[in-house]
């Protein structure tokens, strides 16, 4: 059964960085396009930057451009979300996602939030 797992969340200064990891079993990313999803307490989960699995086309939210970064290693068949100059606004569970390549695009897949497959989460708190 597809498998989505994040990894390396963690608590971090403002101004500081972390790369998430979002490894994926029993599929391959060349098939399926991969995003990353973000909840707040109190708030609706929000699309943060999705990545075509056929062509590396990148999308992210306005308010991640330039600060986050979306790759993968088709190698390691891990997608990795590295994210400088952290906000205390950037706290949340940060969640993977998988959609097949053809569904959607990957602007709508951010947008849009339905995803087949999903991860179980990851937190992330940026606090001094």
């Amino acid at each position: 059964q597809l498998q989505l797992v994040e990894s390396g969340g963690g608590l971090v200064q403002p101004g500081g960085s972390l790369r998430l990891s979002c490894a994926a079993s029993e599929f391959t990313l060349d098939y399926y396009n991969i995003g990353w999803f973000r909840q707040a307490p109190g708030k609706e989960r929000e699309g943060v930057s999705c990545i075509s699995g056929s062509d590396g086309t990148t999308y992210y939210a306005d308010s991640v451009k330039g600060r986050f970064t979306i790759s993968k290693d088709n190698t390691k068949n891990t997608v990795y979300l590295q994210m400088n100059s952290l906000k205390p606004e950037d706290t949340a569970i940060y969640y993977c996602a998988a959609d097949p390549i053809g569904i959607t695009t990957i602007q709508a897949m951010c947008v849009m939030l339905e995803s087949d497959y999903w991860g179980q989460g990851t937190q992330v708190t940026v606090s001094s």
